[in-house]
């Protein structure tokens, strides 16, 4: 028998485009804890490779090399950091209204702790911390910004706890 039904896919890794792959390693282990599973190394465009293959699939021709590394974070989910000689070395503007990419958010029960870190790393707090449900329960949250521009969000609890009891409810 077959079904038609979609189950929830479960999310393996994100790629972010960084100026500077040594810096960015080192602010995201230092000021996240990721693990490095695989330090910064050189990708050239060959097509004697799987990778090389792969790469040029991707990237098409206009690039010669490119730095990668691979982390992790405490609940398996891969962060892959690029770097590229000849990409633009800053972030775009943040414009949430635009189709694309708008953000990706990471938990710690820690919110204070880990936005003060982010911004003595030389990042920025991009608004308060501010509680889902005043009073009632602790869930935080707050945009932040890494050294390179890259905008995300800090949650103290899981995605479900936040949004199950109805943050939107008046």
């Amino acid at each position: 028998m077959t079904t038609n039904k979609s189950y929830p896919k479960s999310f393996s890794h994100i790629g972010i485009t960084v100026p500077d792959i040594n810096a960015a390693v080192k602010f995201y282990s230092d000021v996240m804890g990721w693990y490095v599973i695989m330090e910064p190394s050189t990708v050239k465009k060959e097509a004697d490779t799987a990778i090389g293959i792969m790469c040029i699939d991707v990237f098409g021709d206009d690039w010669e090399s490119f730095e990668i590394a691979h982390m992790s974070t405490s609940d398996g989910i891969g962060i892959e950091l690029f770097s590229f000689s000849h990409g633009v070395k800053k972030a775009p503007k943040f414009n949430p209204f635009n189709t694309g990419l708008f953000h990706f958010c990471i938990q710690d029960p820690d919110i204070e702790g880990l936005v003060d870190k982010i911004v003595a790393a030389g990042g920025k707090q991009r608004m308060p911390i501010r509680q889902y449900y005043p009073n009632d329960k602790p869930y935080k949250m707050c945009y932040v910004e890494d050294p390179f521009g890259i905008v995300f969000e800090v949650y103290t609890h899981s995605y479900e706890l936040t949004y199950s009891s109805g943050a939107y409810a008046k």
